[in-house]
């Protein structure tokens, strides 16, 4: 069979396909590897699993050129000297790294790795990962160089974020750096950054982090005026008005998604002291489903009242509910006795509604993801709670 320039392992993710699909549209012969027999057939079939804006079409214009191939085998592998492995490390239930799916994918992939490949890890690990593997390799016989090229795009905007911001390359020989400078700088990267692995690593660990943080502080500043009774609408708008240092503080609402908690966690279990602020972040945002459910059963009980959650996914426009905290809103509502419908324009679950129901049968309404589709909305001047302030003034 022909040689492959390169092969993504876990392909037909989120992280994956778009970078499968931007590296392919640069004239590379792509390789997609993945488990997951259902969404190698979608992509097949010219369906791209997931929301991903110009994917569709970028798709089904690569198709037809052959440059793309997909396969659940392995031995996929054999055939290039270039594999990138979109594996992250998870979070346990009790908000520690799990490596047990990275260590069983590794130990499955290694015996189809070839002597000189570049492994190039894309999606977020936990710190010294990188040189883990490589010296693991190496005890398999293998010499091959082990990069960490974080990805750093906003779900959704892949294709346009994958050329447009500068690509860190985390390594430790000159060789290794060359291979990778040259594979991303076809797609167009703004720049590329060398740094080590563990620098590379801790990046994006920090970066995550951070904007989880910012997140954090702008949701205890909502409950720290919505308790003492302000309309935070005007508190943000003193604070913003012509005044630019204060123009990045965003709004309140859901930090939610499958990096950033995960990856704040990781820096907690990484350092010594295990990361206090962190820490704090992660009960701020982790808490404020929690604090809108008290604050509504405080006014009027819930038990026995119909609550309505408009948007499921973690994110405005997204299709993805992983680690969404709609949920954790839909359960504590329930702990409270209430009846609970949900709806979500993108997601398909047998247990959501339509919205019109929602609407219609809803005691009160509360904003769970910030979709477009709400926005204009008749309410009759029903109780909402619209901490994004997509449907009108943040009001709680």
């Amino acid at each position: 069979m022909d040689e492959l320039d390169l092969v993504i392992v876990g392909g037909c993710g989120h992280v994956g396909l778009p970078l499968a699909l931007a590296l392919a549209d640069s004239g590379y012969q792509v390789g997609i590897n993945d488990i997951d027999q259902t969404k190698i057939e979608m992509v097949r079939s010219g369906h791209v699993p997931f929301r991903e804006t110009g994917a569709d079409e970028l798709l089904a214009r690569l198709l037809p050129t052959g440059r793309l191939e997909l396969s659940r085998d392995a031995s996929m592998l054999e055939r290039t000297r270039i594999v990138v492995l979109v594996i992250g490390t998870p979070i346990d239930e009790f908000m520690n790294p799990s490596v047990r799916i990275f260590d069983h994918v590794l130990d499955e992939l290694t015996p189809h790795i070839q002597r000189g490949t570049l492994v190039i890890l894309r999606s977020t690990v936990f710190p010294g990962t990188t040189e883990t593997v490589e010296r693991r390799l190496r005890a398999a016989g293998i010499e091959a160089d082990v990069a960490f090229c974080p990805e750093r795009i906003a779900e959704g905007h892949a294709l346009e974020e994958l050329r447009s911001l500068p690509q860190l390359v985390g390594v430790t020989s000159d060789g290794a750096f060359e291979s990778a400078r040259k594979l991303f700088e076809r797609l167009g990267v703004s720049s590329v950054v060398r740094t080590t692995p563990l620098e590379a690593e801790l990046a994006k660990l920090f970066t995550n982090t951070w904007r989880y943080m910012k997140f954090a502080i702008a949701n205890q500043f909502f409950q720290i005026a919505n308790r003492s009774g302000l309309d935070y609408n005007r508190v943000l708008d003193a604070i913003r008005h012509d005044y630019p240092r204060a123009a990045d503080l965003p709004g309140p609402g859901f930090a939610a998604g499958p990096c950033l908690l995960k990856d704040t966690m990781q820096l907690s279990a990484f350092t010594p002291d295990h990361f206090p602020m962190g820490q704090a972040a992660m009960q701020v945002n982790e808490g404020l489903p929690g604090y809108i459910i008290d604050t509504l059963n405080s006014r009027r009980p819930l038990l026995g009242r119909t609550v309505g959650i408009l948007g499921m996914a973690f994110k405005g426009e997204s299709d993805d509910p992983r680690a969404s905290l709609s949920y954790k809103l839909r359960k504590l509502a329930q702990f409270k006795g209430a009846k609970v419908l949900c709806t979500d324009p993108f997601i398909v679950d047998e247990t959501f509604e339509p919205l019109d129901k929602v609407l219609r049968e809803s005691e009160v309404l509360v904003v769970g993801a910030p979709h477009r589709a709400y926005r204009g909305l008749e309410l009759d001047g029903r109780e909402i709670v619209d901490i994004w302030g997509i449907t009108g003034p943040i009001r709680l």
